[in-house]
């Protein structure tokens, strides 16, 4: 308290210029120290030095200075009017009363004679109403900082942070591994035809497979009753219904794990704020994407759909190609999320040093690169999607011959126009959007022109990034980046051809569909190499200012290179 009561003798002391020395044997109270500082800037003045230890006490103001723009015997109200707005109960009311006549008093003793530092002290110790008043008000600061530093404590534990931490970069990549196994092994499991062999869905009971005769003698009873069983499989035996049925419970399990795995951390990293608002919202946009496999299978257990001469029990194309397209996106957002956290812990570690990296990656020049590379990705992924439709068909059987599709380069308008598969009477509105989706042979040159295109696309991203590098504007990781896109479409060129005239054989065909996800996966990284997230920008030059400040602080010697500036990127 002795502190406080050398603040009061500043507020008293007014215009008048105290130069004195006062020793206590207490400890310096923070909330005082804050509250003293308080009344001397809510007044416009200067706040007096705190007390510093020494080997004989604690000293205190040495030629502190306090000048009121007020006059002298005016009490300090500005500090009432600041304390009545935030306390309005009848208690407050009758505190700053108490104050203010104390206040007045005070104006009156220092009418008698000079006003020193021991008459304050006296003065404030005889009065019992005023000191109970200071007493009231230093809990009241007490309070008041208390409940300041609880609610900024509670408002940074709830905040999301700038950037997501590097674990949960590692986490997405993992998670983009299980995806893309379940990708293969959903492929072997259409190549077998074992996508209906479990007719049921269960969550939690259906993790375990049949573990008895019995069991499996009611699965394969319900497989029986099944459209599949009815018009494919009539002489299937048990033990071929065991093999078919292993390989859609691992597709099962293996999505089950892929939910756990996911969602499970994921509410943990947004619970715990590990993860940035942004990647809170990209994770909860996958955890949609992940539920969605149910739709496919559930298409293929109908009768209705085998009413018609020659129908195949097969799941929809149209619900084959939807399922395969989210399983890529889902993907896709993993893989690109994890790069992208990753990148960022990386360069974040130095952020001036990242600054100048990301001002290099951010030229001009490579802005119709990354165009290019956005326009491949999207052509990549369009042609796997058309490779859904021809796997939905099984459009692969038919015309096994490459370049060429009979005896031309493309079959006979009227083949891939057939008024069949139109639902609409004459003129056939739907005549060409049918065929693209459902005629095989339509289907099959749609692909053939897409990967085709998709071959030519990337041979010219090849040539524009060797113009780039001889510019000396390509990074060494982008250069690498188109090469190995280059190495892996001509594979899929390679995969795709072998699989089309050896008429579908499960190897080349399942190495066929995991190659096109290997080559989104190139898309994806090279984009990754030449794309700046603003993101990312504005934190660099945020946390490069912030070591400026504290350079210029005193925190850091500074040295010539230091101060150079860095300059903002646009």
């Amino acid at each position: 308290m002795s502190y406080l009561f050398c603040c009061i003798s500043c507020v008293g002391s007014h215009n008048q210029t105290t130069n004195w020395k006062l020793a206590v044997s207490k400890r310096q109270h923070p909330t005082l120290t804050g509250l003293s500082t308080t009344i001397c800037t809510a007044e416009g003045r200067q706040p007096p030095q705190p007390p510093r230890a020494t080997a004989k006490g604690y000293n205190g103001l040495y030629g502190s200075q306090c000048s009121h723009a007020g006059g002298q015997g005016n009490p300090p109200t500005s500090l009432f009017r600041t304390f009545a707005a935030a306390n309005r109960s009848s208690a407050s009311r009758k505190l700053l009363s108490t104050l203010q006549s104390g206040f007045q008093n005070g104006t009156k003793a220092r009418s008698r004679g000079p006003l020193t530092p021991r008459t304050n002290i006296g003065f404030v110790r005889g009065n019992g109403a005023v000191r109970s008043a200071y007493r009231y008000l230093a809990t009241a600061a007490v309070e008041a900082n208390t409940s300041v530093k609880a609610t900024a404590a509670a408002v940074k534990k709830k905040s999301f942070p700038e950037i997501s931490e590097k674990v949960v970069g590692y986490w997405l990549l993992g998670s983009a591994g299980l995806v893309f196994a379940i990708v293969v092994i959903g492929g072997l499991t259409r190549l077998t035809e074992s996508g209906l062999s479990i007719t049921e869905w269960k969550p939690v009971t259906g993790t375990l497979p049949p573990l008895t005769d019995a069991d499996w003698e009611s699965e394969f009873a319900k497989y029986r009753s099944s459209p599949e069983f009815r018009i494919l499989n009539p002489t299937m035996t048990l033990s071929e219904y065991k093999f078919i049925y292993f390989m859609e419970w691992t597709h099962r399990l293996l999505g089950r794990v892929i939910g756990v795995s996911f969602v499970l951390p994921a509410i943990y990293f947004v619970a715990r704020r590990k993860v940035s608002f942004s990647m809170s919202l990209k994770l909860a946009g996958i955890a949609l994407g992940i539920g969605f496999g149910w739709w496919m299978v559930k298409s293929g257990l109908r009768d209705d759909l085998f009413k018609e001469p020659g129908s195949h029990p097969r799941v929809s194309q149209y619900r084959l190609t939807a399922h395969l397209a989210a399983a890529f996106a889902v993907y896709s957002a993993m893989l690109y999320s994890g790069i992208s956290i990753l990148r960022e812990n990386r360069l974040l570690k130095d952020p001036k040093k990242a600054v100048e990296e990301l001002k290099k990656r951010r030229i001009g020049a490579l802005v119709p690169l990354r165009i290019f590379v956005g326009f491949v990705s999207l052509l990549v992924f369009t042609t796997a999607m058309s490779g859904a439709l021809v796997a939905g068909l099984d459009a692969g059987l038919i015309y096994n011959e490459f370049p060429y599709m009979g005896d031309g380069f493309a079959p006979p308008k009227a083949e891939l126009l057939d008024p069949f598969y139109s639902r609409e009477p004459p003129p056939h509105n739907d005549l060409v959007w049918r065929n693209m989706l459902e005629n095989p042979a339509t289907v099959q040159l749609d692909h053939r022109v897409l990967a085709t295109s998709s071959f030519l696309v990337i041979l010219a991203l090849w040539a524009y990034g060797r113009r780039l590098n001889r510019k000396k504007v390509l990074t060494p990781d982008a250069r690498r980046g188109v090469l190995g896109l280059v190495h892996l479409v001509s594979l899929q060129v390679a995969l795709g051809i072998s699989t089309l005239i050896y008429l579908v054989p499960h190897s080349l065909a399942s190495l066929h569909q995991a190659n096109s996800l290997a080559l989104l996966t190139g898309c994806l990284v090279l984009g990754s190499r030449v794309w700046v997230p603003r993101t990312l920008v504005k934190v660099a030059e945020k946390r490069v200012a912030a070591m400026r400040r504290g350079r210029n602080g005193g925190k850091k010697k500074t040295t010539e290179k230091d101060d150079e500036p860095v300059a903002p990127l646009t």
